[in-house]
């Protein structure tokens, strides 16, 4: 027998179903609640309420759990290449060798940036965040492509889709490139997905580029760990944006600006902006810390702690050893990260900080990465966005492949009631 839930509302009692995941959430569905009723749900910022049914990722904050598709994010991130979980998010399963080989090769053959797009980027002033050229880029790919996905056939779909991926961290670099009045390349197609997004980036005329390969698998699990997270900001404004039948470029368009707010993608730009404030003040990590602990002080610390997660990140758990790894390897002098290191040995050995949980997040670690590596604070976002792609990619496939009907919030009204016109000579 299917579970029901009731609700009583001025003395009449009304019955909705019950809908149970496969991970054994519980969810009401009242999608025909404003009908029986005529009342609405009122839920600020949706904490409460779940927008769709997904079979992409699945997060338990309490937990500490985050799987793709069924597959904890610590496997892949130990046993996976980008792509393998780039696959897997978008269409369902991991890929064969044959099925891996025809996707890195498809990628490869669409990876060309058309040269007018460089006229694009040459209109942005020199002052331009790179997170508002990304989103107005990806959006300008629509003047190149201009026919729309035929979300009915798989081969459109597919083509759409790779050419998104091929082209996103050309891209994505040449707002580096923009910013350091460098030359704008296109991919190395003879060197791996992270390879050639690490080229684009730091390449010098004339100079050749050489990798570091603990670089490369940082990178590479950064980007796996950031490929998607289930119902965020981000997401959702790709599902309801996509939601109205608007193309695949114009979706992750938004959600390139849905990501740039400094209380989602932008979270590992205020860490290293916070860790600037305490180098800047003298670098006593102790008092900074005490400052946290005081309720009445503005203070807080960026980075510790998740919206979600209640318990340790476990993205953090990976990238924590990466960003060892990397900081190792790359033998950096930087008290910057002198001071990070630093607030990481408080947070995890303060009994203020274990006993609430306020470990480090992805994002602390990711910004600690992303300086060691040379790449510009106003940057990171963007290296966010790389990594999100194949997660609003699946995103929005599964949403119009599902056939779910366009997004509109209800709302209630509290302004003024009905009242009477006044000429202006009687205001």
């Amino acid at each position: 027998m299917s579970k029901v839930a009731t609700l009583e509302l001025e003395g009449k009692k009304y019955e909705f179903p019950v809908t149970i995941g496969t991970e054994n959430e519980v969810a009401i569905n009242i999608k025909n609640l404003r009908g029986e009723t005529g009342a609405i749900t009122l839920d600020p910022g949706y904490k409460n309420t779940g927008s769709c049914e997904s079979a992409i990722t699945f997060l338990d904050g309490e937990k500490g759990i985050l799987r793709y598709r069924g597959y904890s994010i610590e496997e892949l991130a130990e046993k996976a290449d980008f792509l393998e979980v780039v696959y897997l998010l978008i269409f369902g399963e991991l890929p064969n060798k044959e099925q891996l080989t025809t996707f890195r090769q498809d990628i490869v053959a669409q990876s060309f940036v058309n040269e007018d797009m460089k006229k694009v980027i040459d209109g942005f002033p020199s002052t331009a965040h790179p997170m508002g050229m990304l989103s107005s880029l990806t959006s300008a790919l629509i003047a190149f492509n201009p026919k729309s996905v035929n979300v009915s056939s798989e081969e459109d779909m597919y083509k759409a889709i790779v050419k998104l991926l091929a082209k996103f961290p050309t891209l994505a670099a040449w707002t580096l490139r923009k910013k350091e009045t460098l030359p704008l390349e296109n991919r190395d197609t003879n060197v791996g997905y992270v390879e050639s997004l690490l080229k684009m980036m730091f390449q010098k005329p004339g100079e050749e580029y050489k990798f570091n390969p603990t670089v490369v698998d940082a990178l590479d699990k950064l980007l796996i760990l950031h490929a998607d997270h289930e119902q965020n900001c981000s997401t959702s404004t790709v599902r309801i944006v996509g939601s109205s039948h608007a193309g695949l470029f114009a979706s992750i368009s938004a959600g390139v600006s849905a990501l740039w707010g400094p209380l989602h993608g932008g979270a590992n730009q205020a860490v290293i902006e916070m860790l600037e404030e305490i180098k800047a003040d003298g670098g006593d990590t102790s008092k900074f810390i005490d400052k946290a602990k005081d309720k009445d002080d503005p203070f807080r610390l960026m980075g510790f702690g998740h919206r979600v997660y209640k318990n340790f990140d476990p993205r953090a758990r990976i990238i924590k050893k990466a960003a060892d790894e990397v900081l190792d390897a790359l033998g950096v002098n930087d008290p910057i990260l002198d001071i990070a290191k630093s607030l990481e040995k408080a947070a995890l050995e303060d009994p203020y900080f274990v006993e609430r949980k306020l470990y480090p997040n992805v994002d602390f670690y990711s910004g600690i990465i992303y300086r060691a590596m040379g790449i510009p604070t106003e940057m990171f976002t963007v290296m966010f966005a790389v990594g999100r792609l194949p997660g609003w990619i699946a995103q929005w496939r599964e949403m119009r492949l599902g056939g779910e009907p366009i997004g509109r919030p209800r709302q209630v009204y509290v302004g003024e009631p009905l009242r009477s016109f006044k000429e202006v000579d009687n205001r």
